[in-house]
Formats: C-alpha cells, sequence, structure tokens
C-alpha cells in the first residue's frame, strides 16, 4: 500500500519562511511526478507546484519566484521551499504523487493527509 507522509507545515508571519516535506513508501514500480496542492475552506484544490521526475517543473503564477519545489526520486520525497509568504497563501497543503503500481500498466495519483499552514500576523 502507498502512503504520502508531510510534515513542515504550521503558523509563520507575512513574509517568513516554510518548508514541506513528503515522503512515499510502500510497493511501487515508479514514481513519475510529485508535488503540492493547497485547498481552503470552500474552495477546489489546486496545483501549487509540481515537479515531472527527470524533468519540468510547474508553479501557480501567483507562487513563482517565491516557492520551489524539489522532488528527490531517490529519496521518494518531495520538498516544498515557501519564502515571503503572504495571508493569502494560508491553506491546508496536499502532497501529490503520480505513482506506477507493480503489474499496473498504468499510473495514479495519491494524496497525502494534507498539513496546514496558516499566515498571519
Amino acid at each position: 500500500q502507498v502512503q504520502l507522509v508531510e510534515s513542515g507545515g504550521g503558523l509563520v508571519q507575512p513574509g517568513g519562511s516554510l518548508r514541506l516535506s513528503c515522503e512515499v513508501s510502500g510497493s511501487f514500480s515508479r514514481i513519475y511526478r510529485m508535488g503540492w496542492y493547497r485547498q481552503t475552506p470552500g474552495q477546489q484544490r489546486e496545483p501549487v507546484a509540481t515537479q515531472n521526475i527527470g524533468g519540468s517543473a510547474f508553479y501557480k503564477d501567483s507562487v513563482k519566484g517565491r516557492f520551489a519545489v524539489n522532488a528527490d526520486d531517490a529519496k521518494k520525497t518531495v520538498y516544498l521551499e515557501m519564502n515571503n509568504l503572504r495571508l493569502d497563501d494560508t491553506a491546508v497543503y496536499y502532497c501529490n504523487a503520480l505513482i506506477q503500481l507493480p503489474g499496473s500498466d498504468r499510473a495514479n495519483d495519491y494524496w497525502g493527509q494534507g498539513t496546514q499552514v496558516t499566515v498571519s500576523s
């Protein structure tokens, strides 16, 4: 069974920094993409930063230049460095990975449990 376990959320003042981590464990053949989504009450979950393993990264426009995603395939871990945090970055952040299981010819999305990031003065 595949599990994604997140850590690193918390409370930070505007302009501050946080680092989120997410480790993938379990039995799988390959990870194709890892990254982070976020969700606020009443809103849909949206992609923040994702990285194709060995390939390009995607960033939501509002976080470009402030956030950095690093998917480490060897460690099966993805990080999100968040700098110059703003009030509107407050959300529950979810780790996501696109994973192929042994014996399967397709990959599916897997999710972490979510970690709260609150930016407040």
